[in-house]
């Protein structure tokens, strides 16, 4: 087991300016896309392969975002086509522009089946007002009344509102598989209570991890309980991927994270999650 007072080492002090990029390992470009809540980003990948670059996460879909990707199409990408998107997870921050991409583009779509059928079928179920099951899981939750009753009224967030459509087709990508992007070899090793069937991917040369939002730094994933499934028990799914993921930690990774900066010391903040995790589950 890691010190969980030993700090996390970051490599890059500052994140790359809008519509610019930093390379943060060889074929390896990180940027940076805004949203519009209090955590103000998400961090994309780009890796540089001999077919075209591969894409990892996308960003809200806005004409902001979209705005974004065209200028680092017109610049630090430009020469090369996007071959590929490879969505993490399906929340509308990773996955939002993945099939403008499909569409505009002529990417290849990669994503666990699960994450894909989430995304679809959330991004077809468009509502003017909270479902009948909705306010039932609200009401269940000790939501009071009056904001019961207001929110009744209300049209909630959509799905489609912030991801483009996706293609009817997609390429699974499941776990313990191995997949050549950037000219590295990449072990993908799934995660679950943050998002369903997350996709996680280690290098065989053991330096890089991209990790999407099951591990982050200094913040802790959210870990949530949705109408769509009220029984679910995501807390015991997020530990059980915390601890698993242990086995594949070496020094020196540098971990490329779906929000905050990149840095090194996966055991460390492994071990601060779970114990961090425990603690909470202790206080209840």
């Amino acid at each position: 087991m890691a010190d969980v007072t030993r700090k996390l080492r970051y490599p890059f002090e500052t994140p790359p300016p809008e519509g610019e990029v930093i390379e943060v390992a060889t074929g390896i470009l990180w940027a940076r896309l805004p949203l519009p809540m209090a955590l103000d980003h998400v961090n994309v990948y780009i890796l540089d392969g001999d077919d075209g670059w591969t894409i990892v996460d996308t960003g809200f879909a806005s004409r902001r975002t979209r705005a974004i990707w065209q200028t680092l199409l017109d610049g630090p990408l430009a020469g090369k086509p996007v071959a590929r998107v490879l969505v993490t997870h399906h929340h509308p921050d990773h996955v939002g522009l993945a099939g403008w991409f499909v569409a505009e583009h002529g990417a290849e779509l990669l994503m666990s089946r699960t994450a894909w059928l989430m995304a679809r079928m959330l991004t077809l179920d468009e509502q003017e007002r909270p479902t009948p099951e909705t306010m039932a899981f609200w009401k269940s939750g000790g939501m009071s009344a009056e904001i019961l009753a207001k929110r009744a009224s209300e049209r909630p967030f959509n799905f489609a509102d912030a991801v483009a459509p996706l293609p009817l087709g997609y390429t699974r990508v499941v776990g313990d598989s191995r997949l050549v992007l950037g000219g590295r070899g990449w072990l993908v090793l799934e995660g679950n209570g943050h998002a369903p069937e997350h996709l996680t991917l280690w290098s065989e040369d053991s330096q890089v991890v991209l990790a999407g939002d099951q591990i982050i730094p200094s913040i802790s994933p959210n870990i949530g309980v949705y109408a769509t499934e009220p029984e679910a028990d995501p807390v015991s799914e997020w530990l059980e991927a915390c601890e698993r993921f242990q086995t594949y930690v070496f020094p020196d990774q540098l971990v490329l994270p779906g929000h905050k900066l990149p840095f090194v010391g996966t055991e460390t903040r492994l071990d601060q999650l779970i114990q961090n995790h425990h603690g909470a589950l202790r206080r209840l």
